[in-house]
């Protein structure tokens, strides 16, 4: 049993880790992508975060898993609410897949930003935005170091919730064949 404690000892540290990690993630990006704004004389328009919904909505979703991050890091070492795996286990899949949709609606806009679309006659704008793009590029990437924090987090809190249990039975062959018979 020694082993198995030391083990969950080191998950719940891997666990606090990673919350207390995505803080930091997920303020940079909002910091990075709130703070984005480029004037552009040739078109006489400034392009800022604001703009763009894809970007508001990455910006509430960043605040969202930071603030949750927070709250599960403090909860995690309150001893009742640390024995509620399945809480973690659920919220923890709800943020991950919200950061996962963010993040498609900001690489879509990146995207479009960068190779824009021909068919709609939607010129690529980051040579006339470089700056804001590329700002935009590393909010991004913030954002998926964020997203794989949260992915670990799912696994582990899956790990704690089904661990408790016993794997299924696999009926041997005999039993099999009694069953058909």
């Amino acid at each position: 049993m020694k082993g198995f404690d030391s083990n969950l000892h080191t998950l719940k540290l891997l666990d606090f880790s990673l919350r207390l990690s995505v803080i930091p993630l997920s303020v940079a990006s909002i910091w990075l992508t709130v703070t984005n704004q480029q004037y552009n004389a040739n078109y006489g328009t400034k392009l800022e975060f604001t703009n763009l919904q894809g970007l508001k909505y990455m910006v509430c979703i960043s605040a969202l898993s930071a603030g949750y991050a927070f709250l599960a890091a403090v909860s995690s070492w309150v001893k009742c609410l640390a024995t509620k795996a399945w809480i973690f286990f659920v919220s923890d899949q709800v943020v991950a897949y919200l950061l996962i949709t963010s993040g498609a609606a900001m690489v879509e806009l990146l995207y479009l930003a960068y190779n824009g679309d021909n068919y709609i006659t939607w010129s690529e704008a980051c040579t006339s935005y470089g700056s804001f793009c590329n700002r935009l590029t590393v909010a991004l990437g913030l954002h998926a170091v964020a997203l794989c924090c949260f992915f670990v987090l799912a696994l582990i809190s899956a790990y704690r919730v089904f661990s408790k249990f016993e794997p299924p039975l696999i009926p041997s062959m005999e039993e099999v064949e009694e069953q058909t018979t």
